[in-house]
């Protein structure tokens, strides 16, 4: 059967009582699914946030990064093997509901959602900052609001035009880091001399060792990097508009390794090497101060750009996951149906308007606080909590699914290395980092504080689930995914 509108003419979705249905289009390519992968795993956390990291952890925190990519890898494991295990999981808040129950699929996609918000709100505070820097004295509501209206404009055209506007975000990336790799190295050979001394990988033990600030410095280095890792799941929100999952899902998900010891790892060392770890500063870019301290001003302006486009990629997929999000939730009777209504051309725009004016509030936290960087680092913290829930359950999911649907487990190809062993060494790592959220005062506010959004869904939960129109068009859905008659939409 020929697919004329990429799978438009098929039922993927029940939306009881609403006339027709509608659902998303898989116009995603491989090149776009694979940039989209890099550009969610090199987020403003390692831009911006890396100076704090750099400052508390000195040179461990090379090793920081090496292990929360190594297990953040089987958590996309098991997220890339369940999406595979049924094509018609749109997303991880059908896996949940369907695993799970349909208190999970409501908690999963509205704190997914909440987690896009804040960290688009971050990415806002972040792009004032950074034009602040590059034109001083602009008022910085107008970066902000200027940033949001050009994203709502390129989003709302088609899927395939935010895959393309993300393509090229994050190439801009690639190639900052690659080229900052590349110069940073060549200072080093040729033992280039600055202000803060010589270029030198000695720099990286000579400056108090690997360890400087000791265990609890290593250990106050997990609750900033936690922050650059979010959106590493991007590629699961992307997957009902993916052309070929089977193939494209799995090619970007193996390749998380290789980039964060690229991205992450190598960019850090070469960091450090270059200028000594002690002349980095928690608010201060490293990646424009290596420059900037190297006397490379231009450069550095270079680098600020990059940074700026960093943060509007960001800013991007935020608002790209977000609207999704909520479009499935609506169809899925746990949001308000305006919001699970699609274009003529196959977007969520209603979805769209809702979290650009959430992400106006960044504007206002710009005015509220004492300054850019203490804004960042409180909203990028309950970011991260709330990403790491979001984690949990794409593991806890990953249990039932193993001890429940023994038939798709023995017929996976893509199946989690270690299995259920690593998904509960990958849970106690993540108890480890809400200990280690605990040990700084700024980190331990956010983690009191994050709760109250818990709450108030279980509020929520506790009213929705009492609706008649909810019950009908879960249990609809629900039989949909289990329906092992009606073929997924793969095209």
């Amino acid at each position: 059967m020929t697919k004329e509108h990429t799978g438009a003419d098929e039922r993927t979705r029940s939306d009881i009582g609403a006339g027709e249905e509608q659902h998303l289009r898989r116009a995603l390519s491989n090149r776009h699914i694979q940039l989209l992968a890099i550009g969610g795993a090199i987020g403003t956390g390692l831009f911006m946030g890396s100076g704090k990291t750099i400052s508390v952890a000195g040179p461990s925190v090379i090793f920081v990064y090496m292990i929360i990519g190594f297990m953040l890898f089987f958590v996309m494991r098991a997220m890339g093997e369940l999406l595979l295990s049924n094509l018609k999981y749109k997303s991880f808040s059908d896996f949940a509901s369907d695993l799970l129950g349909p208190w999970a699929g409501f908690f999963t996609g509205w704190t997914y959602w909440f987690c896009w918000v804040v960290t688009g709100v971050a990415d806002v505070i972040a792009i004032a900052g950074y034009t602040d820097a590059l034109i001083p004295g602009v008022p910085l509501w107008i970066p902000g609001v200027l940033v949001i209206v050009i994203l709502l404009a390129l989003n709302l055209p088609t899927v395939a035009a935010f895959g393309e506007m993300e393509f090229w975000f994050a190439l801009i990336k690639i190639v900052a880091i690659v080229a900052l790799i590349v110069t940073g190295l060549v200072m080093i050979f040729t033992g280039f001399q600055h202000d803060a001394g010589t270029a030198s990988f000695s720099n990286l033990w000579d400056k108090g060792g690997m360890f400087p600030h000791g265990f609890m410095g290593f250990v106050a280095g997990f609750q900033i990097a936690v922050f650059a890792f979010v959106g590493i799941e991007l590629v699961g929100t992307a997957a009902a508009e993916t052309k070929d999952p089977k193939r494209n899902l799995p090619k970007a998900i193996n390749a998380i390794p290789i980039r964060v010891l690229l991205f992450y790892v190598g960019a850090l060392i070469v960091l450090m090497a270059v200028t000594p770890w002690t002349e980095y500063v928690a608010g201060e870019s490293p990646f424009i101060a290596m420059f900037a301290l190297a006397g490379l001003g231009i450069a550095a302006t270079v680098v600020n750009l990059v940074v700026l486009t960093s943060a509007m990629s960001s800013a991007n997929s935020g608002i790209y996951s977000t609207s999704r999000m909520v479009f499935g939730l609506a169809q899925d009777g746990d949001a308000p149906r305006i919001f699970g209504r699609l274009s003529r051309r196959r977007v969520p725009q209603n979805a769209l308007f809702l979290s650009c004016i959430l992400l106006l509030s960044g504007v206002v936290l710009l005015y509220a606080g004492k300054d850019i960087g203490t804004a960042f680092d409180m909203v990028t913290t309950v970011s991260a909590l709330c990403f790491m829930f979001v984690w949990t359950i794409f593991l806890c999911s990953y249990l039932v699914y193993r001890r429940t649907r023994k038939d798709k487990v023995a017929a996976s190809t893509f199946r989690l290395p270690g299995g259920v062993f690593m998904v509960y060494v990958v849970l106690a790592f993540f108890v480890f980092i809400l200990w280690a959220l605990t040990t700084q005062p700024d980190t331990l506010t956010a983690l009191l504080v994050t709760p109250i959004w818990f709450v108030v869904l279980l509020v929520a939960w506790l009213f929705v689930r009492r609706s008649p129109n909810h019950l009908a068009r879960h249990e609809a859905h629900i039989a949909h995914l289990r329906d092992d008659s009606v073929e997924a939409d793969t095209t």
